[in-house]
């Protein structure tokens, strides 16, 4: 078993050996839109799924988490969506989506020291300067800051300027 946010095994002898995964990007957007982009993809078989409902977002957590969590960081609402991704320097930050979405699709660059926002099918990823996959992961910013508590917020002042670089 691993934790999906901090990518290290938390049982079995994989954990004693102290694994650590690298971070895989997770992009939510829909399957149409991402097929198009990256027709290549293959999907898991629901049949392997071990019982898991595949749309567990959508109202899994209408009223509030299912599971216990800490103080939740109040910057900002329990369910915003995030992508999160830690930086070259250690920094943790959390890009808000909704307003990362409309910066991008306006032609605003969001930068955030050696990160770069960027649409992927209907989604957002975080890349490098040279546009690798850094492996950023959406999530819902209750997670998010369970993992991270110290992330930087983008956008910082709770506005999106035209061009938006830390």
């Amino acid at each position: 078993m691993f934790d999906t946010f901090l990518g290290k095994a938390v049982t079995g002898p994989l954990a004693e050996k102290k694994l650590q995964l690298k971070q895989a990007s997770v992009i939510t957007t829909q399957w149409g839109a991402w097929k198009k982009a990256h027709p290549e993809t293959t999907v898991l078989v629901e049949s392997l799924s071990l019982g898991r409902d595949f749309d567990f977002r959508n109202n899994r957590d209408a009223n509030g988490p299912i599971f216990p969590v800490g103080d939740v960081d109040p910057r900002l609402p329990v369910h915003e969506d995030i992508i999160g991704i830690v930086t070259e320097s250690g920094q943790p930050v959390a890009f808000q989506r909704s307003k990362a979405f409309v910066a991008l699709k306006n032609g605003d660059e969001i930068a955030y020291e050696n990160i770069r926002l960027k649409l992927d099918a209907g989604g957002i990823k975080a890349v490098g300067a040279d546009g690798a996959d850094l492996g950023s992961h959406q999530a819902f910013w209750f997670a998010w800051s369970q993992f991270h508590p110290q992330s930087a917020l983008w956008p910082e002042q709770g506005n999106v300027p035209a061009s938006s670089t830390r």
